[in-house]
C-alpha cells in the first residue's frame, strides 16, 4: 500500500513497474476527487478513448499494481486508476470501510471525469467493488472484469471463522497479513521478490482500514449484488482456487471467463504479457457483444 519503488529488488520493480513512468506520459493527468462522504480519491488517467477502463485494486493494495497495464493499454484506450480511501494516496477519513463506500470512490472519479460509458476492472476485492459501483451507475457501465475474485459466489463464512482472522488481524496487523498472503496468495512459480515486495506493500497500510475492509468482504453478499448487476462479466482468473462455474452461472447471466495458468493471486503482476492479452481480448468480446463461455 506504500509508494511504489522505495526498496522494490530489481525483480520486482520490473514486475509492477515505477509511477514515475507513468506520472511522465504526455497524456497522463493526475487529480483528486471527492467521495460520497467527502474522502479526497485520488486518481490518475491517461490515454484517449471510449469506453474508458477503470483499474480497481484489491485489498490493501493501491493504483500501482496496475501499472503495467495501465502502460499497455494507454497508447489505445482511455485508462484510468483510482486509489479507494485508505489506500495510496487518497485520505483516511473514513469510520466504515465497505464495499459500498468503496464503491463511491470508484463512483466519484468516474463523475469527476465526465466518462460516460466505463469497463471497471477489479481484482480480488476489488471485484465486489465494481459490482457495487454498477449498482450505482448502471447507465455508465457497460461490463465488468473481475480478475481472480468470484472464486465461489457461494461461499460463505460463518461468524466464527470470521472471528477468528479478524482476531488475528487485530492482534497484529503486518505479522497475521503476512502470514495470510504468504500462505494463501502465491503460487509456486510467484517471483520470491515480488512475494516479498508484495507482503511488505499488503502490510504496510494502516491497520484499521486493512481490518475494516477484511470485515466488509467477509459479510459481503456476492450472490444478491450480481443479481442486481443486469451486465456481461469478464472473468480473468488465476488457476490458484478453481472458479466454481456452475455457481457463477446461477446468479450471471452473460459470462467469459479466461484462466492464466501456473500464477498466484497477482497474475497483472506475475504475467503481465499474458494478462494485457487476455484482457484485450476480453474488452473487443464485451465491444462486440459477450457470449457464454
Amino acid at each position: 500500500m506504500k509508494r511504489p519503488g522505495m526498496g522494490l529488488p530489481a525483480g520486482a520493480l520490473l514486475a509492477v513497474a515505477a509511477c514515475a513512468g507513468f506520472e511522465r506520459s504526455a497524456r497522463s493527468v493526475e487529480g483528486t476527487a471527492v467521495s460520497a462522504d467527502g474522502v479526497p480519491i485520488r486518481y490518475r488517467s491517461a490515454g484517449r478513448g471510449d469506453p474508458a477502463v477503470v483499474f480497481v485494486h484489491g485489498w490493501s493494495c493501491d493504483a500501482a499494481y496496475w501499472e503495467r497495464q495501465v502502460n499497455h493499454f494507454a497508447g489505445s484506450r482511455r485508462v484510468v486508476t483510482v486509489d479507494l480511501a485508505g489506500h495510496g494516496g487518497s485520505g483516511l477519513d473514513r469510520k466504515e470501510w465497505t464495499m459500498g463506500a468503496f464503491a463511491d470512490d470508484v463512483v466519484a472519479v468516474v463523475e469527476a471525469l465526465d466518462l460516460r460509458r466505463v469497463v471497471l476492472v477489479g481484482h480480488s476485492m476489488g471485484g465486489l467493488v465494481i459490482v457495487e459501483a454498477a449498482r450505482r451507475m448502471p447507465e455508465r457501465t457497460l461490463a465488468l472484469v473481475p480478475v481472480d475474485s468470484f472464486h465461489d459466489v457461494d461461499r460463505t463464512f460463518t461468524a466464527a471463522e470470521k472471528e477468528e482472522f479478524l482476531a488475528r488481524l487485530r492482534a497484529d496487523f503486518p505479522a497475521a497479513a503476512g502470514e495470510f498472503i504468504r500462505g494463501n496468495l502465491f503460487s509456486a512459480s510467484t517471483p520470491p521478490d515480488l512475494a516479498d515486495w508484495i507482503v511488505r506493500d499488503m502490510t504496510s497500510g494502516p491497520p484499521e482500514v486493512g481490518i475494516g475492509a477484511m470485515s466488509a468482504v467477509l459479510d459481503y453478499n456476492l450472490r444478491v449484488g450480481i443479481a442486481q448487476v443486469n451486465l456481461p462479466f469478464y472473468c480473468i482468473n488465476s488457476d490458484l482456487y478453481p472458479m466454481n462455474l456452475d455457481a457463477a452461472r446461477r446468479y450471471i447471466a452473460s459470462l467469459q471467463v479466461h484462466t492464466i495458468p501456473g500464477v498466484g493471486h497477482f497474475p497483472m503482476l506475475e504475467a503481465p504479457e499474458i494478462f494485457n492479452r487476455a484482457l484485450e481480448e476480453g474488452l473487443r468480446s464485451l465491444e462486440t457483444g459477450p457470449g457464454d463461455a
